[in-house]
């Protein structure tokens, strides 16, 4: 128990670690901006069809199992307010950023692992090229800023997967539908799921990196690197939320 404690402090450190270096090293000039945007296409938009089919079926599975508990108490016409309250507090960002932690931040830990093992950081530094800026601070701050596109999107896209659910088994228009939610939905629901999602990606994007750039060596450590990037990044997923969820609630009264 107390090797697993020790364990679990010293790689917390670690990460700690290697996120003070990347405030000290990856936010001064000159930036990488070409890798900047090549990392904000492969992890935005090639992530998009797997986060847009995952947000369209939560909204739709959502809006399906409540439906008949709204029907018993006669606050059927809630519904649309209510999925589309928890899909922008809570459901949208976790499971958005569970599903980027599980492809996003295997992939960068892989990535960088695989670079690692062939050496090819070392290669870097003899000439001449800061590894850790070009290749986890472009990371790192490419994740952080399209976690939150991605969630909003998601969150659109899963209020639309709501309105075709409400609608297999009723007939209620788009416009009815969408004016219930926006009357419905305030700035306390949409902040602060908006300013946890920087959170999620810079903690996605930062256990993606530490994890590939300290890669063992062998195909095998790699593939340690990538798993391990995903269990670490989904539990700091879930230690932010809860987080945030204690800080909006002060701030809100939710």
């Amino acid at each position: 128990m107390w090797e697993h404690t020790k364990v679990f402090l010293l790689e917390t450190g670690k990460i700690a670690s290697f996120a003070g270096r990347f405030f000290k090293e990856g936010l001064k000039p000159p930036f990488e901006l070409t890798e900047i945007a090549r990392q904000c296409y492969t992890i935005g938009y090639k992530s998009l069809p797997l986060v847009g089919i995952t947000a369209f079926i939560m909204g739709l599975v959502l809006t399906i199992q409540s439906r008949p508990t709204l029907m018993e108490f006669g606050a059927e016409s809630w519904l649309p307010s209510m999925v589309a309250i928890s899909i922008v507090r809570e459901m949208g960002p976790v499971i958005t950023a569970l599903i980027c932690a599980g492809k996003i931040g295997s992939s960068i830990g892989a990535e960088l692992g695989s670079m690692k093992v062939t050496e090819q950081i070392d290669a870097m530094e003899v000439s001449g090229t800061n590894p850790f800026q070009y290749l986890v601070a472009t990371r790192i701050i490419s994740t952080t800023l399209m976690l939150p596109i991605l969630i909003i999107l998601a969150d659109a896209i899963g209020i639309y997967g709501s309105y075709l659910g409400v609608n297999i088994k009723g007939s209620v228009s788009f416009t009815l539908f969408f004016s219930q939610v926006f009357e419905n939905l305030s700035f306390s629901d949409v902040i602060p799921s908006t300013i946890k999602s920087f959170f999620f990606g810079f903690a996605i994007g930062l256990v993606g990196c530490y994890k590939g750039y300290h890669s063992d060596k062998g195909t095998q450590g790699v593939g340690r690197s990538a798993n391990s990037a995903v269990v670490v990044a989904s539990l700091l997923v879930f230690i932010l939320d809860l987080i945030a969820v204690q800080i909006a609630d002060l701030f809100y009264d939710l």
